[in-house]
């Protein structure tokens, strides 16, 4: 039965350990912001692991809670810091960030999008159906987001609003 439960298991210092590092996150998060944990980028989703990797070792090994607490701190300054030079140099955002890409224009399906994005025709209709959209010809555009999350922007078919195509800035148009 001892790998169920042994003696020698810190369970005591693992669930003080779970309770500080809440509070140490939270109040991190705090002051650096909760882009911290939003899935923008490839570099948030690598920090989401990383946190996660840090907390899993500071929990369950011999990693002590100050340490966990430097190593969550430095990510998050580094994080803080990356998304304070995304914006002010923009080669650093085109190279740390996917631009959106155009899946559908008006109700065209861009095949060649669909290949390079490697989303399946079905998904894509799938989306739609989510969507609301009745037919191609309600259809907008569908944009695959840098989050890897599809917008749809569609319209009702009696309805006479203008698009602005200022929604549509920074999306690829092609691959």
């Amino acid at each position: 039965m001892e790998w169920i439960y042994s003696n020698s298991d810190p369970i005591l210092q693992t669930l003080v350990g779970c309770f500080l590092l809440f509070i140490i996150i939270i109040f991190l998060t705090r002051i650096i912001g909760l882009r911290s944990f939003a899935k923008f980028t490839a570099y948030d989703f690598a920090f989401t692991i990383a946190i996660g990797s840090i907390i899993s070792s500071t929990l369950t090994s011999s990693t002590s809670i100050a340490h966990g607490f430097t190593a969550i701190a430095g990510l998050l300054i580094l994080t803080y810091i990356f998304s304070v030079l995304q914006r002010k140099i923009q080669p650093l955002s085109k190279l740390i960030s996917n631009a959106p890409i155009l899946l559908m224009d008006g109700n065209t399906i861009l095949e060649d999008n669909l290949k390079h994005a490697r989303i399946e025709k079905n998904q894509l209709i799938a989306k739609l159906r989510e969507a609301n959209v009745l037919n191609y010809n309600q259809v907008v555009a569908v944009v695959l987001e840098s989050t890897g999350a599809i917008s749809v922007l569609h319209k009702t078919e009696n309805s006479d609003e203008k698009f602005n195509k200022e929604l549509l800035l920074g999306v690829r148009k092609t691959p």
